[in-house]
């Protein structure tokens, strides 16, 4: 007997390309991180139908980046950098925007996880 379909599948397809579509814009906008998206993306997709993950996975440079994150290898230091200089920048610009003190100090610690994720817990893929 097949399994039964989910009923949130359509759910996770949704968020799958949407999440997909921020990965492709984060592709070609500097300053935008796509890698966190499409691994985000191949996650949805893995709960709503494998024939997307398929797809996402088989894409010529978003398929090594997933891949290499699922399998432990982590992200090629250049890509860390360039993250981490991303948090920076987006908390800065955008700290003066949020009129309490609590909110601020919230961001500046979200952004400090971020930063602290990906430099100690994300491994450093080697070449």
């Amino acid at each position: 007997m097949p399994p039964r379909p989910s009923r949130l599948r359509p759910v996770w397809l949704t968020v799958g390309f949407f999440l997909t579509g921020l990965g492709f814009l984060g592709l070609v906008l500097p300053g935008f991180p796509g890698t966190v998206f499409f691994i985000l993306a191949a996650a949805a997709f893995a709960k709503g139908d494998p024939k997307w993950e398929a797809w996402l996975l088989s894409r010529p440079v978003v398929g090594e980046l997933v891949s290499d994150y699922r399998d432990g290898r982590g992200m090629p230091l250049r890509a860390k950098w360039i993250a981490c200089v991303c948090i920076v920048l987006a908390v800065s610009f955008s700290l003066t925007r949020i009129p309490v003190l609590v909110g601020q100090i919230a961001w500046v610690l979200v952004g400090l996880v971020g930063i602290w994720f990906i430099s100690l817990r994300t491994p450093t893929k080697r070449p």
